[in-house]
C-alpha cells in the first residue's frame, strides 16, 4: 500500500531552499508542500532532557525503530486476528440459536 502522504522535517536555509532530515518515499510527480515552523524547545526543558535521555539510551544498547512498512504489517495482522475471533464469536452465537430455535 503505498502511502498517501508523508511528514518529513527539515530545515529552511536563508536562501529560501530546503534541507530534508529523510528522503521522501512518495512517487515521483507533482506534489504538494505545505512548510510549518516547529517549535524549538529550550534545552533546559525538563521534557527535551527527558526525551534526549531516552533517545542516547536506545541509541547505546543499538536500538533500531520499526519502519512503517513493520507497523501496518503489525496492524494488519492484528486486524486479521480479530476478524477472525469475531467470526469465530459469530458462529457460537449462530450454533446457539439454531440449538435454542430446535428446543422451541
Amino acid at each position: 500500500m503505498l502511502a498517501t502522504h508523508v511528514v518529513v522535517e527539515g530545515t529552511l536555509r536563508p536562501d529560501g531552499s530546503l534541507e530534508l532530515d529523510a528522503k521522501l518515499t512518495l512517487p515521483p510527480g507533482r506534489v504538494q508542500l505545505v512548510v510549518q515552523p516547529l517549535p524549538e524547545l529550550p534545552q533546559d526543558d525538563p521534557f527535551w532532557q527527558m526525551m534526549q535521555g531516552i533517545w542516547a539510551a536506545q541509541k547505546a544498547r543499538g536500538h533500531v525503530p520499526r519502519s512503517a512498512t513493520e507497523v501496518e504489517a503489525e496492524r494488519q495482522a492484528m486486524r486479521d486476528e480479530w476478524e477472525e475471533r469475531a467470526q469465530e464469536i459469530q458462529s457460537v452465537q449462530d450454533e446457539a440459536r439454531k440449538i435454542r430455535e430446535q428446543r422451541a
